[in-house]
């Protein structure tokens, strides 16, 4: 008969196994352990009790991280037993110093036994001790190296050392361990950009494809001098003098690339997915708007980073300027282009698309003017704004057909929102 439970654990002398057993009680609903009762329940004793409660105690101490001892509590029955009650802790994951952070040091008690967590235990552990921020989040790789970052930190004047990691937020306050921010910067993340060089509009036919991974700042590195190779140069002449234009404006490659490494969601596996073709090129990364903005709201500057320590860390290389401003230089960058940027967002994904300036013309999705459209922007262009109350009086439609035709032409950049509730109006676009 077996005596043991999911709260009750037997051992009958002293193992290295029993720190597993404190960690998968810690990490689970807490138990009591006992050292010198047999699996049947007979309490076998220790030879000398008093050394193996100094063994154990340092043992716990010493083995399990992060510092479990004050959820712990040791006391000595007739003089031959240890009894070890374990609370459940507050900051899980526990694991084995030795192993760290993943499945082969992290246990969780299941029935009877206990057992290596999955890694999905360990995220849902570490999301639910340190919140929902991906960045902040302990990281489950810990064996980093920092070479890019370092090297990019000396190119840009920055001091770079472990004294600075806690400040940028690379370091967990409550055990000093790497967090995820840590993880995207260092030589070791997992993350990846795809560009693909297509010969047709459609994107059907691959002419080149490659994968770039490294730390986040290798990334930048190594695909803007990728785009760059793809960024052909045009030549005209005005009267004996030779004119050269690029395809894409160098300034706009790097905001639309930094805007997709800054900002997208790295809860998500997926690559940035940047492709290329004869008449454009789009920047695609997971993660939609944050809740409450629209495109219109981007196109104004207005920003909202979802990844705040990151955007502080390129902003204190001077990588980005201030949050919002990438996007109004890019649009800036095409005011006398026949064809300007388009943005487009989904609950999960956003994108970017940069027309080639050299083709002249309007992307293929640019939207052609409805006759409600005309009339809402003559007259806006008559009176300078324009309320859904005077859409609904103008076309003669309801507020919900109001609304949709007004949010259709904020996404399509022809007008943008200003305000919220009574006090919203639609002003042009810049």
């Amino acid at each position: 008969m077996n005596f043991e439970t999911e709260s009750i654990e037997f051992k009958s002398g002293f193992t290295e196994e029993i720190y597993k057993e404190v960690i998968a009680f810690a990490n689970t609903d807490g138990g009591v352990l006992y050292i010198g009762i047999d699996n049947e329940g007979n309490a076998v004793g220790l030879s000398n009790v008093d050394e193996e409660y100094t063994r154990i105690t340092n043992g716990i101490r010493d083995a399990i991280l992060p510092d479990v001892t004050m959820f712990v509590k040791y006391t000595i029955q007739e003089n031959k037993v240890v009894r070890i009650t374990v609370n459940e802790g507050t900051n899980k994951p526990y694991y084995l110093r030795s192993k760290g952070i993943k499945p082969s040091g992290v246990y969780v008690r299941q029935g009877t036994s206990s057992v290596q967590a999955s890694g999905e235990q360990i995220r849902q552990m570490i999301k639910d001790n340190d919140g929902d921020e991906f960045e902040a989040m302990r990281s489950l790789e810990q064996e980093l190296t920092f070479e890019s970052a370092g090297a990019t930190f000396k190119r840009y004047g920055v001091d770079f050392d472990p004294s600075k990691y806690l400040a940028l937020g690379m370091i967990h306050k409550g055990d000093q361990l790497y967090t995820n921010l840590a993880w995207l910067l260092s030589d070791q993340c997992e993350h990846t950009t795809k560009v693909a060089v297509f010969g047709d509009s459609a994107n059907t036919t691959f002419k080149d494809h490659r994968e770039f991974g490294g730390s986040i700042f290798k990334q930048l590195d190594d695909v803007f001098q990728y785009l760059m190779l793809c960024n052909r140069t045009s030549a005209t002449f005005k009267g004996l003098e030779r004119v050269e234009k690029p395809d894409y404006p160098e300034a706009a490659l790097r905001e639309a690339l930094l805007n997709a490494l800054v900002h997208r969601d790295y809860s998500f596996s997926g690559s940035i997915i940047i492709n290329v073709n004869d008449d454009k090129m789009e920047f695609i990364s997971i993660g939609g708007l944050l809740p409450g903005l629209s495109t219109a709201d981007i196109r104004l500057g207005i920003s909202q980073p979802r990844n705040k320590n990151l955007a502080e860390v390129f902003h204190r290389l001077r990588l980005i300027e201030s949050y919002g401003t990438g996007i109004r230089r890019i649009y800036k960058l095409y005011e006398n282009c026949a064809a300007q940027p388009v943005i487009e967002a989904t609950p999960n994904a956003f994108k970017i698309v940069l027309p080639n300036m050299n083709t002249s013309t309007p992307l293929q999705n640019e939207t052609q003017l409805t006759p409600q459209k005309e009339q809402i922007l003559d007259f806006i262009s008559r009176n300078g704004q324009i309320t859904e109350a005077e859409i609904m009086d103008l076309l003669g439609v309801k507020r919900t057909r109001a609304y949709t035709l007004a949010k259709q032409m904020c996404d399509e950049n022809l007008i943008v929102s200003v305000g919220r509730g009574v006090n919203k109006k639609y002003l042009p676009q810049l």
